[in-house]
């Protein structure tokens, strides 16, 4: 058994907990859309052929925003495709994952789909093969209140209301050899900053998103960013982040310390966009917006593209429906734990994905959805962080990891809202094989009791849920957890995430 202390700052909050946060991601790639939010001959489908199994599952998982249409995909997406009759729209080969687009689902769909689930959007703009005019024509169609020709358009198709999105990213991954239109930074920082401010001629109060680099493992990782930013600085008003983690060759310790490379990832970004803003004498802050993030077995993913034929167009193919399992789930709760601890600047996320791809939901068509082992922490975390985020100092043992040196094996973070009376701990043991007795000084809270205290383990750390046994693995009462005098002891068992929520003051 190991032991462990926190002591929680409630005198100086990090950041409020920002709703956006807890943002997902839907893209056209494998099912995510088809078969997984949408298939009309579904036994649950709404007159808009939404499924509504899957809609259910989208609110109790406490998704605040959804980024769309990608992802890769947006690069080649030509948004006319997907709006008015559906029997006149084109069907058309998509590039990104080498599969056929039938644009039966689009903008449209999307917005309807977004209203019933009281979600916000987060609309991507193609800055692959296409650019300045596009983008506008699609803020016009999308915001304009009418009068005007692509306005008027949207009212014919069903959609007098303007959609009024706000958050817009300018392309997606426009570092990566990949991408369709890829470019090198200065160029695109300088299409970025010529869309940037033509569509904020149009509407000064949209908030804009640059891209930033596809992973920090990139060979262009900070130069790109401070290159973009000084073509962008003052048209936009975040830069996003994407990461993706997963376990490699067994090295189970290596994979639950992946946050710290997180942190780290955030901390130099952060250091980048506040360096070019001080060269460029601008006093605005530039935000976060960390729009993919995830467990993904990439590597597994591109040893099975290697062996798919390339004249095999498919219809919603089967792609990267990766099975999660305990400790994915733990390392997704930490990951929430990184995004929550840096909410002074990371002020927007997106999972991806939402559905069946790299997902927290998965379906089969025309049978069940169900809940994978990494729908709990989000759910959780999305359910119980609340008010402000408070400094959580953490002293515990370290274990070794060949990837990432020493990490310490307990991770957590602090939420306060004495607007309330409730506040949340969230905390993983990291250990592969030791529990971990945690001694939490809440004082400054003034806990007055434990409302609830589930931890999320198995004997098992590789167990999962399938459609055939949905609930192998969901989070349990943690009997363990005690709060006297406003100290708060738990038992964390070994690679495990755990929330705390508590009824308290607030002073």
């Amino acid at each position: 058994m190991l032991n462990a202390s926190l002591r929680v700052d409630a005198a100086t909050p990090v950041a409020p907990v920002h709703r956006r946060t807890f943002g997902s991601f839907v893209e056209h790639m494998g099912r995510c859309v088809y078969t997984g939010i949408h298939e009309p001959d579904h036994p649950t489908a709404d007159a808009d052929g939404l499924r509504r199994d899957v809609a259910a599952l989208v609110r109790e998982l406490g998704v605040t925003t959804v980024r769309y249409p990608g992802g890769n995909f947006v690069s080649g997406y030509r948004w006319e495709d997907g709006v008015g009759p559906k029997e006149q729209r084109p069907v058309r080969r998509d590039l990104a994952w080498h599969s056929i687009e039938t644009n039966q689902f689009g903008l449209n769909e999307f917005m309807t789909w977004c209203r019933n689930l009281d979600i916000e959007p987060m609309m991507a703009a193609n800055l692959g093969t296409r650019g300045l005019q596009e983008a506008l024509d699609l803020l016009e169609y999308c915001n304009h209140p009418g009068g005007t020709h692509l306005s008027d358009l949207r009212a014919s198709h069903g959609h007098p209301d303007p959609h009024d999105i706000r958050m817009w990213c300018l392309g997606n991954e426009m570092d990566g050899p990949w991408q369709i239109g890829h470019l090198d930074a200065r160029s695109y920082g300088r299409k970025a900053a010529q869309v940037a401010r033509a569509m904020k001629m149009a509407d000064r109060d949209l908030e804009l998103v640059v891209c930033g680099s596809s992973g920090s493992a990139m060979s262009t990782f900070g130069q790109w960013e401070a290159t973009v930013l000084e073509e962008t600085y003052d048209a936009v008003d975040h830069i996003s982040l994407h990461a993706y983690y997963e376990e490699h060759d067994g090295d189970l310790a290596s994979f639950l310390g992946a946050t710290t490379d997180m942190d780290h990832f955030i901390d130099s970004v952060v250091s980048t966009a506040d360096a070019v803003g001080a060269r460029l004498r601008d006093p605005k802050r530039i935000q976060l917006s960390f729009d993919e993030w995830n467990v993904w077995y990439l590597s597994r993913h591109q040893a099975e593209a290697a062996v798919q034929p390339t004249d095999d167009w498919r219809i919603a193919p089967r792609v990267i429906e990766d099975r999660y399992n305990v400790a994915d789930a733990v390392v997704v709760g930490n990951m929430l734990i990184s995004l929550l601890r840096h909410s002074d600047r990371v002020t927007a996320a997106s999972q991806a994905q939402l559905v069946n791809v790299i997902a927290p939901i998965m379906t089969e068509p025309g049978g069940p959805a169900w809940r994978q082992t990494v729908f709990h922490p989000f759910a959780l975390t999305a359910g119980s962080a609340s008010g402000h985020v408070l400094r959580a100092e953490v002293t515990a043992p370290v274990q070794e990891t060949d990837r990432y040196g020493e990490v310490p094996v307990v991770d957590s973070v602090v939420t306060s809202d004495p607007d309330t009376g409730r506040a949340a701990l969230f905390v993983v043991n990291r250990s592969t094989d030791q529990p971990v007795t945690l001694d939490a000084d809440l004082r400054g809270l003034a806990p007055t009791g434990v409302a609830r205290a589930l931890t999320l383990a198995d004997d098992d750390v590789y167990a999962a849920n399938t459609m055939e046994n949905p609930d192998r693995v969901t989070p349990r009462d943690n009997k363990s957890a005690h709060l006297d005098a406003g100290r708060l002891s738990v038992t964390l068992p070994p690679v495990s995430w755990t929330v705390v929520d508590l009824t308290a003051d607030g002073r």
